[in-house]
């Protein structure tokens, strides 16, 4: 499944670039409302809604890219131990469940993105389906490295 892993890694470098713009953009939108609070003495009443919904977008895509790097928190020491066909087993369970955790991520945030389809958001009068249409969307993301994840287990042996 080479396709797959490319696919994985594309997205991987598509949702990074995507996660440093956010960032840029709430360190801005942050600053300015500090500085028009303080300085202007004016608030600027759409700021803090817009960045705590970039904060949502910035938690769901990078647990994307941490799980596609490798880096999020895991505890191993007894997986290091473990000889290496138990090891492969372990990790191939470990992929399965996390799959599982994304389909529920995907199912049950479409229906909470349906089920908030009408709300729309106080300050910026955007409709919350597309503010929480996150959550499905990094479990799509988060699947096709998963799969990517898992299929590497079987084809290449599980080499990392």
């Amino acid at each position: 499944m080479d396709a797959l892993d490319r696919l994985s890694h594309t997205l991987n470098q598509g949702v990074e670039y995507l996660l440093f713009a956010l960032g840029l953009s709430m360190a801005v939108i942050v600053a300015v409302q500090v500085f028009s609070r303080y300085a202007l003495n004016h608030s600027l009443f759409w700021s803090e809604e817009l960045a705590r919904y970039i904060l949502v977008w910035l938690t769901f895509l990078g647990t994307s890219v941490a799980y596609r790097r490798r880096v999020h928190p895991g505890v191993d020491m007894i997986y290091t131990r473990m000889p290496r066909p138990l090891r492969k087993i372990s990790s191939v369970l470990v992929h399965l469940a996390a799959l599982s955790l994304f389909g529920v991520m995907i199912v049950y945030g479409c229906k909470f993105a349906w089920f908030v389809r009408i709300q729309i958001s106080p300050a910026l009068s955007l409709p919350k389906w597309i503010l929480f249409s996150i959550i499905p969307v990094s479990g799509a993301i988060l699947t096709i490295h998963g799969l990517a994840f898992l299929f590497n287990e079987f084809s290449a042996g599980g080499e990392e």
